[in-house]
């Protein structure tokens, strides 16, 4: 989380001091439609920067992923320059319309304009020629941009309208880049923020056509055929078994994918729940009824049926070399632990050495099937893993103090949590006061896309 803080905002830092170096009398002007001007020119740029990030983002690079954490971390941040964007873009509209609206009240009075001087060239010729018409559909893209952000972030607007909509962003983008192209003041793309901002919207630009195209993670996806289907009612979870024959590079356990069954649905993420196994090509996939989609997947997919997968992503990959390791899968959020546990279980049956981690796994549950938890205890006895299963109705809730006291050895641990962001963000709060190193050893998977 702190290195998702602190991309976004050394990002806006850096496009405000290079704003600063276009414009070193920003701190000087006295006259109140100057610093209308220079306001708007500011917030204009940091709202498209935020917005050609985003757009980027959108692509699912898996380059970034490294630096952030994993693409979880990074629609995060791609969540939240969508919000900056929206904020700045509001803060760049009330400082075009709110002196035009106080002069029209009597509060303001208008500055005598004399004549615009003469274009210094041919370009920024064109580009006065362009001024009209920029602006009257840069105002039209940012109302569109407004409403469709928010349907992004109103989360019981239901997935389906969501996704159907949120591809609109990227058309009221490129009006928006044309917008910007068009009004940032000419003299700045001769220094470093005209540079910054050129090329950032040559990528929002491009990422922007891929978005229209529908051709995100496209060198990225395996055809794959559904070969079986089972339900837990207890916990309200279907498990898929998806046969991919090719074009599935492989994946370690902790990683997802993002499945399409459904084109008018698009793309879902789901944490994957097997090993990958050059013998058998199978991927399975535990989806618990969350939300208006998962709740009718299980009427909607039948064995036999044809699904795209693209992926993986993810760097929630156990990978460190602690001595011991303490899993935290509450709900859902078992599943990247159930890919674990059946590496190592075959690790084990290969007759390779065991892992050299202790590894302690908490299951919180308020829900129970006894089918899926005969299963887990399977996985977790093949795999040599200490399994804690806590039904919150017969143990009461997990907290960090129950942990330690089961885990004698929790301070020398990492502990991997994937489940409820609140729960997680709880239980980090409470092993930082005991000064447990959680930037270096607390891995969260934020297992949120939206």
């Amino acid at each position: 989380m702190r290195t998702i803080k602190y991309t976004f905002w050394i990002f806006l830092t850096a496009l405000t001091a290079l704003w600063i170096l276009a414009e070193p009398a920003a701190f000087t002007t006295k006259d109140f439609f100057g610093l209308r001007s220079l306001m708007m020119q500011y917030t204009g740029v940091l709202a498209i920067g935020c917005m050609s990030v985003a757009m980027m983002l959108s692509l699912r690079p898996r380059w970034v992923e490294p630096w952030l954490g994993g693409l979880d971390k990074m629609y995060r941040l791609h969540k939240w320059l969508g919000i900056g964007a929206l904020v700045l873009a509001i803060s760049h509209w009330l400082w075009a319309k709110g002196p035009k609206w106080a002069v029209g009240f009597g509060l303001l009075e208008r500055p005598l304009r004399g004549p615009r001087p003469p274009a210094a060239n041919q370009i920024e010729q064109i580009l006065l020629t362009l001024r009209h018409n920029a602006e009257e559909l840069g105002e039209w893209a940012f109302y569109a941009a407004v409403i469709l952000i928010a349907i992004a972030l109103i989360r019981s607007i239901p997935y389906r309208f969501f996704y159907q909509t949120h591809k609109l962003l990227a058309l009221a983008f490129l009006v928006l880049a044309f917008h910007s192209a068009v009004l940032i003041k000419f003299s700045y793309w001769s220094s470093p923020i005209g540079i910054v901002a050129a090329l950032l919207i040559v990528g929002g630009v491009w990422s922007a056509v891929i978005v229209l195209l529908r051709r995100i993670g496209v060198g990225r996806q395996a055809k794959g055929r559904i070969t079986s289907l089972e339900y837990y009612p207890g916990v309200r979870v279907l498990e898929t078994e998806i046969d991919v024959p090719s074009g599935w590079a492989g994946h370690k356990p902790g990683q997802f994918a993002f499945v399409v069954s459904d084109p008018s649905e698009g793309a879902h993420p789901y944490t994957i729940a097997s090993p990958w196994n050059d013998a058998n090509h199978h991927i399975n996939f535990i989806v618990k009824e969350l939300g208006d989609h998962t709740r009718r997947i299980k009427d909607k997919l039948v064995v036999g049926q044809e699904v795209r997968i693209e992926g993986p992503y993810g760097c929630f990959t156990f990978d460190d070399t602690c001595p011991h390791q303490i899993w935290i899968g509450a709900g859902i959020g078992i599943t990247p632990f159930i890919a674990r546990m059946k590496y190592l279980a075959k690790l084990r049956a290969d007759g390779h050495a065991p892992s050299p981690q202790n590894i302690d796994l908490f299951h919180p549950t308020a829900d129970y099937d006894e089918v899926a938890e005969r299963k887990l205890r399977a996985d977790a006895e093949a795999a040599g893993v200490r399994l804690h299963f806590l039904v919150d109705a017969r143990h009461g809730r997990l907290n960090a103090d129950r942990i330690r006291a089961e885990v004698p050895g929790w301070a020398a641990a990492s502990i991997w949590f994937c489940g409820p962001v609140g729960f997680g963000e709880v239980l980090r709060r409470d092993f930082a006061d005991h000064q447990f190193p959680i930037e270096k050893r607390f891995h969260q998977e934020l297992f949120t896309m939206r």
